[in-house]
C-alpha cells in the first residue's frame, strides 16, 4: 500500500501538513460521518479522564479544529491548543466566535470558562513551552502523524507538571484477529470512499489505515509511557480496541530534556 500523504522520511511533516490543509474545512463533517458521531463520546471520555480543575493550565497538542481544547476550557481550564497546520487553526479560531459551530460544546452542566482557548501555531516535536507548565496535556488523533511519535510523547511529558496527566486518544489495533481484519477493511474501503464523496479526496482518508499500520497503537504508547517514567499508566480500549485512550501521570521533578534546536 502506498499513499501520497504518507512518508517515513524527511518529507513526513510536509506531507501531513498538506493533508490537513486540504481537508480542514471538511474535517469535522468527515469525523462525524466516519465515526457515526461517536468521536464526540470518545473526546468527552478523554476530558473526563483528564480531571482538569478550574484555573489549571492545559495544553492540547495537534489540536486541529479545537474539539478537545473547547471541552477543556468548559471545565474552567486555561487552555492552549497547538497545531502546525494554519488551515486547521483558522477553523478553530473561527469557532471561538461561533459557539454553535462547536457541536455539543455548551451542553447543560458544563462550566463556563472565563477564557476561550488560545490557539497557537507550533511543532509538536519542539513544543514552544518551558518545562512543567501544564496540569493536563492531551493529544487526539495526532501522535500517529508525527515524524517521531516518541519525541512528541517526550515533549508532552516535559511540559507537564509533576502530577500532571498526559492523555493520548487515537485509532487502535484490536487484539481479536477477526475483529481487527473487519476494522481494517472498513478503514481501507469505506473511509476513503467517504473522503472521496464528501471531500473529493480519497487519499486523504486512505492515509488513516496506512499511518495506523506503521504505528504501534495503544500497546506501544503504553510501553513508551512506562519508559518515560510515567505513573498510573492505563489503557482504555473503546469499541473493542478500535479506538483507545492512553493515560499516564508525570512523577517527581525529573527533567525531560528538550530536543536540541537546529
Amino acid at each position: 500500500m502506498s499513499n501520497r500523504f504518507y512518508d517515513t522520511g524527511a518529507a513526513r511533516s510536509a506531507r501531513v501538513e498538506e493533508l490537513f490543509g486540504t481537508i480542514a474545512t471538511r474535517y469535522d463533517l468527515l469525523n462525524d460521518i466516519q465515526s457515526l458521531g461517536l468521536h464526540r463520546l470518545w473526546k468527552r471520555r478523554l476530558v473526563r479522564l483528564a480531571r482538569l480543575k478550574p484555573g489549571e493550565a492545559a495544553l492540547d497538542v495537534c489540536c486541529g479544529t479545537g474539539d478537545i481544547a473547547f471541552r477543556l476550557a468548559e471545565e474552567g481550564g486555561q487552555v492552549v491548543g497547538l497545531d502546525f497546520t494554519e488551515a486547521m487553526l483558522s477553523v478553530a479560531r473561527g469557532r471561538v466566535e461561533k459557539p454553535r459551530a462547536r457541536g455539543d460544546v455548551g451542553r447543560p452542566g458544563a462550566t463556563r470558562s472565563l477564557h476561550s482557548p488560545e490557539f497557537v501555531l507550533g511543532d509538536a516535536m519542539r513544543l514552544p513551552f518551558g518545562e512543567s507548565q501544564f496540569s493536563v496535556v492531551t493529544i487526539a488523533y495526532g501522535l500517529r502523524n508525527l515524524a517521531d511519535w516518541k519525541v512528541g510523547l517526550r515533549e508532552m511529558t516535559r511540559v507537564a507538571r509533576s502530577g500532571g496527566r498526559i492523555l493520548v486518544l487515537d485509532f487502535g489495533k484490536p487484539r481479536n484477529a477477526i475483529f481487527r481484519a473487519v476494522y481494517f477493511c472498513y478503514l481501507r474501503i469505506l473511509v476513503p470512499l467517504f473522503g472521496f464523496v464528501f471531500c473529493g479526496n480519497a487519499a486523504a482518508y486512505g492515509y488513516i489505515l496506512e499511518s495506523l499500520q506503521h504505528y504501534p497503537a495503544q500497546d506501544g504508547v503504553e510501553s513508551a509511557m512506562r519508559e518515560l517514567g510515567l505513573e498510573e499508566v492505563s489503557v482504555y480500549n473503546l469499541m473493542g480496541g478500535m479506538m483507545s485512550i492512553n493515560m499516564g501521570v508525570k512523577a517527581g521533578m525529573k527533567v525531560i530534556a528538550k530536543p536540541p534546536t537546529d
